[in-house]
């Protein structure tokens, strides 16, 4: 594997300097009529070293708004959620737990469908046992909805789709 990346590193490092040094007209064609075997004209190949015309050399950057946010201390889940103008969803997991896993990303697609109008924090209960321990989480996955730093409503376990979006719909008040 380390082996692939450095050869793919190398690579590119050697393309990108290829590109750098304009080829003299003569070279270039005296090497393609050597050894292509292309039915085009030399004229009308394009070298692969050659840099692209028709495509951008970067892809744009869209600015995506982030969907949910990992609590860093308990200063920064204070900032962040307990005083945070839109309701917040806060997902206790931990790395170890399967479940954990599988409702994460259903509760961030869950989210992501209020375009904003709810928030969502992740807390890492090995990480921030304290936090774990004053919000009286036993089990993971958990998720409490608050809402101007009181506690709404929460889950246990894993939701579908659909009940997750019922659940997001009524902490925002839909």
């Amino acid at each position: 594997m380390a082996q692939r990346l450095l050869v793919r590193r190398i690579w590119t490092v050697s393309v990108k300097d290829i590109r750098r040094f304009p080829a003299p007209a003569a070279a270039t064609t005296a090497a393609s009529s050597c050894f292509s075997t292309s039915l085009q004209p030399a004229a009308t190949r394009v070298s692969f070293l050659a840099p692209s015309r028709s495509l951008p050399r970067s892809l744009p950057h869209a600015s995506r708004r982030e969907v949910s946010f990992n609590v860093q201390d308990h200063e920064d889940f204070t900032e962040r959620v307990i005083n945070s103008q839109l309701p917040v969803l806060i997902d206790f997991h931990a790395q170890w737990c399967g479940p954990c896993k599988i409702l994460g990303p259903r509760l961030e697609k869950a989210v992501a469908k209020q375009k904003g109008r709810v928030a969502m924090a992740k807390v890492d209960i090995d990480d921030h046992t304290d936090l774990a321990i004053e919000y009286g989480v036993s089990a993971v996955p958990t998720v409490i909805a608050m809402r101007g730093g009181d506690v709404v409503d929460h889950f246990v376990g894993i939701k579908d789709d659909d009940e997750l979006d019922s659940f997001v719909s009524k902490i925002i008040g839909q």
